[in-house]
């Protein structure tokens, strides 16, 4: 992604775009977050998120879901500490696997692997192990042959692995309390991929015939995605 193109007028605009229909979709909840603090809950921004890097690339991406999530963090009033900072990182790191993912790029699965590391260095997260197993997904995703469906179940562990980490430090729990979720994260992430997916695709064939007529360069799009001729940059 050019940095012209990012602050050409056509370029902010749709940063600012992209970025406010990702703020709506964190205001729709999706599930409660269970254990830790209070009043907690996934959302849709969930499915929305990690898509930005697919089409503004990584660093632009990950611009664009941080200004969706601060101007959410300051509409809901959130106090500034430095937990309600650190649940910034997620979406952030999954942003950029997403962006990244390409068979055999294992650069992209550092992150998990780095959490697995730092769950397994917590004496609760040693004993309950099996559950940061689901981090070697991200570095799986990259072996097997490329899929929209295995980027979006990387990039959604990578962002699980993050929270997971933050939530270990951050809250007491117990290794039956990680044990428990293990299904619960099964079906949570499944249901997170599928929605990655789909939004992915429709935002594909959306752009396409945006960019037919807007011709703005700005984003990057997936030829076997856009179900419209496009003149955009197709990849």
């Amino acid at each position: 992604m050019k940095i012209g193109n990012v602050l050409s007028a056509r370029g902010l605009a749709f940063l600012m775009l992209f970025s406010l229909a990702v703020l709506a979709a964190n205001q729709v909840n999706f599930s409660a977050i269970l254990g830790g603090a209070a009043n907690q809950s996934f959302t849709f921004f969930q499915f929305m998120g990690p898509i930005a890097g697919g089409f503004l690339g990584a660093g632009v991406g990950a611009l664009s879901v941080l200004l969706a999530e601060v101007i959410s963090f300051a509409w809901l009033g959130k106090p500034i500490s430095l937990l309600n900072i650190a649940l910034l990182a997620p979406m952030l790191f999954a942003t950029a696997y997403f962006a990244a993912y390409s068979r055999g790029k294992f650069a992209g699965a550092l992150v998990s692997l780095a959490c697995m590391v730092a769950f397994l260095a917590h004496p609760i997260g040693s004993q309950a192990w099996i559950y940061s197993l689901y981090w070697l997904i991200p570095t799986v995703a990259l072996v097997l042959p490329e899929h929209l469906f295995l980027r979006s179940l990387g990039s959604t562990f990578t962002a699980h692995s993050v929270g997971s980490v933050v939530w270990l430090y951050a809250f007491p729990s117990t290794p039956a309390f990680w044990l428990a979720l293990i299904p619960v994260v099964a079906f949570e992430r499944f249901m997170f991929a599928s929605g990655i997916s789909v939004s992915y695709v429709a935002l594909n064939a959306l752009f396409a015939r945006v960019e037919a007529i807007a011709k703005s360069g700005f984003v990057t799009l997936e030829k076997r995605y856009a179900l419209a001729p496009a003149r955009a940059k197709l990849r």
